[in-house]
């Protein structure tokens, strides 16, 4: 159905063509024949050339028109509903210019100008229209009533402490804490998600490299599953920065254009944004600090799996995978043995516990008393 509507533009068309622009040709070539055959004559030529064009352009059009509707089908409504109006705009704006242009008689000027001008402000409208999405809101009045009421001089009085849009970067959906995170119920205010960083996820996600595939496709499950469950409010930023090429400054300026704070586990971009004057939200520091906390002098059970850098050291982790250094510890491999804590060290790389068994003096005794009777033997 579809490729007959295509078929009949197509021949419809080309009769308006062969009507219009047939009958120069006849007077160049010097044909004459009665004004009414001759207009009939026209339409008839156009319509066939136009409708034997058609049968080998119908699926290409099809195709292309299939791909578009797709397009825009994936694209939120007030996006497309910005970029008619601008459009539209810029439409009118190109007729007003070019009244002028076409009174004149010159040849390109009063022709082909005004359509290069529709084109260009068509354009310009478009981007314009679907790029400021933010700026028409506010020039539309969305926050106009924002102080009219008590409620909301309380609210604009916590502006300085509050931040309404958490922005999610690649890495904090790769890494899939983030969901735990929200369904708990601790992480408030709305969810953004740039295009930038979806695209980047897709791009991971089709790569040859079977590592980077499963965590991209991983990054996607998480937010198809935050966007379906609704445990939080989930937007997608349309808007982009063409002027910036990383994916991490485009998000600091995200950031600080919004007014939002960045969720990551990134601790290179961690380092960066502390210098931009951003607030970051970084899910290991948060981890960190609800580990459990172990005191001197508090008993743990743990198991010896491997020896230390120093000569009778062992090492056990807990479940948190803290590391336990254990002293004496090379006398009780795989050995689930209790120990006692002496200090507690925090480094960069994570905290470490150093402890000594308590019943080490028995163990290395008959440890010792083990290796004499082997030596007699």
């Amino acid at each position: 159905m579809k490729k007959r509507i295509i078929r009949l533009a197509f021949t419809i068309v080309g009769a308006a063509i062969g009507f219009y622009y047939l009958p120069l040709l006849w007077a160049v070539i010097s044909f004459k024949l009665a004004t009414s055959l001759l207009a009939i004559v026209d339409m008839v030529i156009g319509a066939v050339l136009f409708f034997l064009l058609s049968l080998s352009l119908a699926d290409w059009v099809a195709n292309l028109m299939k791909r578009t509707e797709q397009a825009l089908a994936k694209q939120n409504p007030i996006y497309l509903i910005f970029g008619a109006l601008a459009t539209i705009v810029g439409l009118i704006l190109a007729i007003l210019i070019s009244i002028p242009l076409w009174r004149t008689r010159v040849p390109v000027v009063n022709n082909i100008l005004p359509l290069l001008l529709m084109v260009v402000f068509s354009y310009w409208g478009f981007r314009i229209g679907t790029t400021r999405l933010d700026d028409w809101r506010n020039l539309l009045g969305m926050r106009r009533d924002l102080d009219k009421d008590t409620q909301s001089q309380v609210i604009k009085r916590q502006d300085d402490n509050y931040h309404h849009y958490k922005i999610l970067d690649t890495n904090i959906l790769i890494d899939g804490r983030i969901y735990d995170l929200v369904k708990t119920g601790f992480l408030e205010g709305t969810l953004l998600v740039p295009n930038f960083v979806l695209y980047e996820l897709q791009y991971i996600a089709d790569s040859g490299d079977s590592i980077k595939r499963v965590r991209g496709r991983r990054g996607l499950d998480i937010l198809n599953k935050l966007q379906e469950e609704r445990i939080a409010p989930v937007e997608m930023y349309e808007g982009d920065f063409d002027d910036i090429d990383e994916v991490d400054s485009k998000l600091i300026a995200l950031a600080k254009k919004v007014d939002g704070v960045i969720v990551t586990n990134d601790w290179n971009l961690n380092k960066v944004i502390q210098f931009q004057n951003v607030q970051v939200l970084n899910i290991n520091n948060l981890a960190k600090s609800l580990r459990p906390r172990v005191i001197p002098g508090e008993h743990l059970t743990v198991t010896v799996v491997k020896k230390g850098t120093e000569r009778q050291q062992g090492v056990a982790y807990l479940d948190d995978g803290t590391m336990v250094v254990v002293e004496d510890g090379r006398y009780f491999m795989n050995e689930r043995i209790e120990v006692e804590v002496t200090s507690a060290l925090q480094t960069d790389a994570g905290r470490m516990i150093f402890a000594r068994p308590l019943h080490s003096t028995k163990g290395i005794d008959g440890h010792h008393h083990g290796q004499k009777e082997q030596s007699k033997k």
